[in-house]
């Protein structure tokens, strides 16, 4: 382990030298090398995660796909969310632009007193080493995924970003990154908050990320396996999952009818709402009653995409304009028509 730590270090020490740093003085970004520096660190994550992808995950799909592959253009354009994602762009606006808001946001909450926990150190001599804290971090974060996860489903102005990525027909594991940048740039400024709150590592934060990013590419993959009846329950395996995906069940709720005063019921159909949040651990949804491990593959989509015909978009551009247009009408900006 401590030789493949070296050898990671090594190579985004050279990466950085020979070619980042340069290109960071070139724009003008020569006060920001230490912020370079961790970027060239997640570009490399983000390149290893890819060759994963394509050398392990692909011909897993290839091997036993859940559906033919129709929609080769839907594909695609999750492909160029991956690429935004993995290879740093939409860190470079994380680091510029919200970084240095957090920064400031987490200097003002220790001068009122509020200092960093440092997780870890719960137990000294147990949570302390290396492998038991990053087991401690995984799990707290995949807990705050989960709520995360619930919330993005029962909020309609979250709901209406975070239906870009429930829009895909065609799953694949290029399929986890298609998500609206403002969705994700929620998600990200909660995780660097509670990041610095509970003190978690710089290299173990990347780590969790990493494993946890690479992970959610299998769950969303075109693949027909499940992890058994104890599997499943132990840890979130692409049918799980899938059926969190399913039309007008894994992000639907039923509402229950309520009776009214002339003895009516009233308030039937689905709501937001559904099953299945969980990331990396269905402990979560198992505990809050959310789980479903029903053994069956379903179509993916939304609803009103399938039924009514509601354009969710085609193209990257497309899906985010109308990801804000629907904000907007969930704020009650705008007109629905």
């Amino acid at each position: 382990m401590d030789a493949l730590i070296d050898l990671f270090a090594n190579t985004q020490a050279a990466l950085y030298e020979d070619v980042m740093q340069p290109i960071a003085f070139a724009v003008g970004l020569g006060n920001r090398l230490e912020d370079v520096f961790d970027g060239t660190g997640w570009l490399l994550v983000g390149l290893l995660q890819i060759v994963v992808m394509l050398l392990v995950i692909g011909p897993l799909q290839r091997w036993r796909p859940v559906e033919a592959v129709t929609d080769k253009r839907a594909v695609y354009t999750d492909v160029i969310y991956t690429l935004i994602h993995r290879l740093g762009l939409f860190r470079i606006v994380l680091f510029l632009l919200i970084e240095p808001v957090l920064d400031t946001l987490m200097g003002a909450l220790r001068v009122q007193g509020v200092g960093t926990f440092h997780l870890e150190d719960l137990w000294p001599g147990v949570t302390d080493g290396p492998f038991t804290s990053f087991v401690i971090y995984l799990v707290v974060f995949d807990f705050v995924n989960y709520w995360l996860h619930r919330a993005q489903h029962q909020w309609h102005w979250w709901w209406a970003l975070h239906a870009v990525h429930h829009s895909q027909r065609q799953m694949t594991q290029w399929t986890d990154n298609r998500n609206h940048l403002l969705d994700d740039l929620i998600g990200a400024v909660i995780w660097v908050c509670i990041a610095q709150l509970i003190g978690i590592a710089p290299t173990q934060f990347v780590a969790v990320v990493a494993i946890t990013q690479l992970f959610e590419n299998f769950q969303h993959a075109n693949l027909r396996v499940t992890f058994g009846k104890w599997g499943e329950r132990l840890w979130v395996s692409p049918r799980f999952h899938r059926l969190h995906h399913a039309i007008g069940l894994g992000h639907e709720s039923k509402l229950k009818s309520v009776m009214s005063a002339a003895g009516e019921a009233t308030r039937v159909g689905a709501a937001l709402g559904g099953h299945n949040f969980g990331v990396l651990l269905p402990w979560w949804d198992v505990m809050f009653g959310t789980a479903n491990f029903d053994m069956r593959f379903e179509p993916t989509g939304i609803r009103d995409q399938v039924e009514q015909g509601v354009d969710y978009g085609e193209g990257f551009w497309s899906q985010q304009r109308l990801g804000i247009k629907r904000l907007m009408q969930a704020l009650g900006f705008s007109s629905t028509r």
